[in-house]
């Protein structure tokens, strides 16, 4: 997350080139010419020991005779030279640097050249964009620091790539159709500056309306998810990933990962940060044609479709339903009124064909009329030139409807020269454009996914009443098997681990002679199940190793001959551990699903739900998400599967108990939060019906070094503290959570004016959904905010007070602010919540803490000295109070 000489990478004010050169043709010669070419505004320096002077420009032997400290150097060097380039560029000053040059990897001609690299930036915080990279363009800024063939336009959109032949690719295509950039960067290899620090930085940047990317590999997942999460609720943010399709699946000992790929995961971790995933170059920008747009939120999913030609109107209906899109349906009402206007040959259905000779005025009264209905959510508006209309009046009158309308609308004005001069009124107002139907409605189709992915990270999660595992119970389970060097759990310790953490399992019993599956049985009760139980046999279905509904003692000693006799056929080699005989689970018509855990080697550890049973392979029924889970996460991931239709009951089949398979989703996510050791885990099949979830079979592996780790850092519940007000007023300190919206509209809607003023510095009395998920949905990584809560005793809570700190990027920050409820104001709660921001800040390596105080809020500017805080001048009203955190302060506890 850091963003540190960023601004200097972006805008410098002077650069200097290391390599350049006269040898046309060559990198630095290139480089050179690109960057004056483009009309950069500062000094440009060339560095070479070979010349005086190159493209006109004076030319110095080295870094050290530069007339002063550019912002940026550019290195086009051998790769043998970057290490002493690179500190000598730091200790004159320099910020930035990119590095054309590539750098094999593990090449024995240059041991150990990135990490001398780094080492060296780290110690001046200079930056490096590359190695291995075309460089960067901001032609805003009339910079074209790059070894690209064709220059960029201004624009709003910033494009980042990995790959260097796909960013000259991008530059023709964009530059061909007029689409213009604020930033155009090449990463590389990214040795220091990635996507996390790039999204970051243009999140922030005003001139950057949305961020493109390309991704071959995510180097830092966390600060990636991180960065996105934060930038993609307030600015589109849009990808293409190579690797769609893997040529091969990873061997996996478990169902879930044989059917769980890396780019599900992948689409998993996007899917949580609000992110756009497209296939193609062309998909790419007509996301950005219809996001970028202010009217770009739509309602619903429902698209009505306009147009003077029947076939038109057809290919659009027919790529909206091949996607599974929603075509509008006309009312009754609407259709006669269009009656009253429209030919007698309209089609009188969607899409609306109002005939080849419609005219302006005829698009402009059916726009009228269709304008008042409720039955559509987005507009498609399309034309075919014909020699009697004028098509530029058509899209003045489709211009001026837009104008008065909020809700999506789209146009396809078909053919070339004969529509360009309407092409450019729909440019002028603003309304997204498409060459074909099929490109229009990718758009909507993917703004309509934009939408929801937006709406998710928003979306409030419903409370759910606190339930506490049995952590050491599943830790001493976990702990047994890898001290004795096992990795795999069988079903008895893994159905431990799932009844520590509050899921249903049925009853197993581990026998090893037939003498006592029999005695397990008469205990449990017929009919049973009988299982193999073998290190080496993951699947025992695979190999004949379960029998199902034994009715009695003689059933159950013919199906463990049965056992017996197929391990001996099909696996010979298996070692035999005994039998498990768990009681026959009375569900009859019960779903199979499955729940399960699988580990990414990027993203960490992922939930798979879907489909179940023995054709669980074969379904490939299933959805993932990245832990932790909430309600509102889980619920998603169960509607994202096939079988969550079936769920919901139908014809004369009750819906299953969906807050009881929610719940389970929700233990497993705590069980692997709570456990990093866990690989795999399969709960296959759970069993699920309206009367609730039972898992009949589970496994898992461990690891002690599981690779990596959560990528979304979870509710951090090691803050929870309680204390006692002086007034013996019993308290918890907790950071929030987004289940906390209803208790923090309360808490606000008690808070007086004059104090929401203090706290805003502007009226605030719209507490909508948006503003509360603002405040109560929060990344922990980056912001932190506790609340005080006092619990009555009929088990409600109310927020009394907040204190809230949002940290820079670079952790050399937090800025801070606190609220308390207005009736609860002088009994100690402030300083409770300033003493726990102070520590949590300072134990998270802060550089300080700070924040703006109005001047004449003297309670809170008094508060603040107390607490060591300094105070600084007063500017337009408010004072800058600030703490340094690298030294005791007064209020510590």
């Amino acid at each position: 997350m850091s963003v540190i000489h960023l601004e200097q990478l972006c805008r410098p004010a002077s650069v200097a080139v290391i390599g350049a050169s006269n040898r046309a043709g060559s990198v630095g010669h290139i480089v050179l010419r690109n960057l004056v070419a483009a009309g950069f505004e500062g000094p440009i320096w060339a560095v070479n020991p070979r010349h005086d002077c190159i493209e006109g420009l004076p030319c110095v032997p080295s870094v050290e005779a530069l007339p002063a400290a550019p912002d940026l150097a550019v290195i086009c060097t051998p790769p043998a030279t970057l290490p002493a380039l690179i500190e000598a560029l730091g200790a004159r000053g320099t910020r930035a640097v990119i590095v054309i040059t590539a750098l094999e990897r593990d090449a024995d001609i240059t041991p150990g050249i990135r990490q001398r690299c780094l080492d060296a930036a780290r110690q001046h915080q200079l930056r490096i964009l590359g190695p291995n990279c075309v460089g960067l363009l901001a032609p805003g800024a009339r910079l074209n620091a790059s070894f690209a063939h064709a220059a960029g336009r201004p624009g709003p959109l910033a494009f980042v790539s990995q790959s260097g032949a796909l960013c000259t690719a991008v530059l023709d295509w964009a530059n061909a159709r007029g689409i213009g950039f604020s930033h155009f960067v090449s990463l590389g290899d990214a040795l220091d500056v990635d996507f996390g620090d790039l999204i970051d930085y243009l999140g922030h940047q005003h001139d950057t309306r949305a961020i493109l990317l390309y991704i071959e590999a995510v180097m830092a997942p966390r600060k990636f998810l991180s960065a996105a999460r934060a930038v993609a609720r307030h600015k589109p943010i849009v990808l293409i990933k190579a690797g769609r399709n893997a040529a091969g699946a990873r061997a996996a000992a478990s169902h879930t990962g044989a059917i769980t790929g890396g780019d599900d995961v992948f689409d998993a971790a996007v899917r949580r940060a609000g992110i756009l995933r497209v296939d193609s170059i062309d998909a790419l920008f007509e996301a950005v044609e219809s996001l970028a747009h202010p009217r770009a939120r739509p309602a619903g999913e429902r698209l009505l479709i306009v147009t003077n030609g029947g076939g038109l109107g057809v290919l659009a209906a027919d790529a909206l339903a091949g996607a599974g899109g929603t075509l509008a349906t006309l009312e009754a009402p609407l259709v006669a009124e269009l009656d009253t206007l429209l030919p007698r040959t309209w089609s009188r259905a969607n899409p609306l064909d109002i005939v080849g000779d419609a005219d302006a005025n005829r698009y402009a009264r059916a726009l009228e009329v269709i304008g008042r209905s409720d039955a559509w959510d987005a507009l498609l508006v399309m034309l075919v030139p014909t020699a009697l209309v004028d098509n530029a009046a058509v899209a003045h009158s489709v211009a001026a409807f837009a104008a008065r309308t909020r809700r999506p609308l789209f146009a396809v004005w078909m053919g070339g020269p004969a529509v360009a001069a309407a092409r450019t009124v729909l440019a002028g107002a603003g309304i997204p454009q498409f060459d074909t139907p099929t490109s229009a409605v990718r758009a909507w189709l993917q703004l309509v996914t934009y939408a929801h992915n937006q709406a998710a990270l928003i979306e409030t999660p419903p409370s759910r009443p606190a339930r506490v595992p049995d952590a050491a119970r599943a830790r001493a389970v976990i702990d047994a098997a890898l001290s004795s060097g096992r990795t795999a759990l069988g079903e008895l310790d893994t159905k431990t681990l799932l009844t520590a953490y509050g899921l249903p399992v049925v009853e197993s019993v581990r026998v090893t002679t037939p003498e006592d599956a029999r005695r397990a049985a008469a205990r449990l009760g017929y009919p049973v199940v009988a299982k193999l139980v073998s290190p080496d046999v993951s699947h025992k279905s695979d190999v004949g190793g379960v029998q199902l509904d034994l009715p009695d003692a003689d059933a159950l000693d013919a199906a463990l001959g049965r056992i017996d006799a197929n391990l001996q056929r099909h696996r010979p080699d298996a070692r035999h551990g005994g039998y498990t005989v768990q009681r026959m689970a009375p569900r009859a018509g019960a779903y199979e699903l499955l729940l399960g855990l699988t580990r990414d080697p990027v993203f960490g550890p992922a939930l798979v739900f879907g489909a179940g049973g023995t054709a669980v392979e074969v379904l490939r029924d299933t959805a993932v998400a990245l832990p932790p889970l909430n309600a509102a996460l889980a619920r998603d991931l169960i509607e994202r599967t096939r079988i969550a239709r079936l769920l919901h009951g139908y014809r004369d089949r009750p819906g299953v108990a969906f807050d009881a398979l929610i719940d389970a989703l929700l233990d497993l996510s705590q069980l692997v939060v709570e456990h990093p050791q866990l690989v795999e885990l399969d709960i296959n099949p759970l069993l699920c019906d309206e009367h609730g979830v039972l898992a009949l079979d589970a496994r898992a592996t461990v690891a002690g070094d599981p690779g990596p780790g959560l990528v979304i850092r979870p509710y951090p519940s090691e803050l929870v503290t309680h204390v006692v007000l002086p007034d013996g007023t019993p308290l918890t300190i907790r950071p929030i959570r987004p289940e906390d919206e209803a208790m923090h509209r309360t808490f606000l809607e008690r808070i007086a004016p004059e104090d929401l003023h203090f706290r805003f510095f502007r009226a605030t009395n719209r507490l909508t959904h948006e503003f509360l998920a603002a405040f109560t949905q929060i990344d922990y990584d980056r912001e932190m905010a506790l609340i005080a809560v006092r619990e009555a005793a009929d088990g409600t809570a109310e927020t009394l007070g907040v204190v809230r700190a949002v940290v820079d990027a670079n952790n050399a920050g937090a800025e801070f602010a606190i609220l308390v409820r207005s009736d609860c104001k002088g009994r100690g709660i402030g300083r409770v919540l300033m003493t726990g921001i102070i520590d949590y800040q300072r134990a998270r390596g802060t550089g300080e803490l700070h924040g703006d105080v109005l001047a004449h809020n003297h309670a809170m500017l008094a508060h603040c000295r107390a607490l060591g805080f300094v105070l600084g001048d007063t500017r337009d009203g408010i004072v800058e109070v600030t703490m340094p955190l690298t030294r005791h302060h007064p209020g510590a506890a």
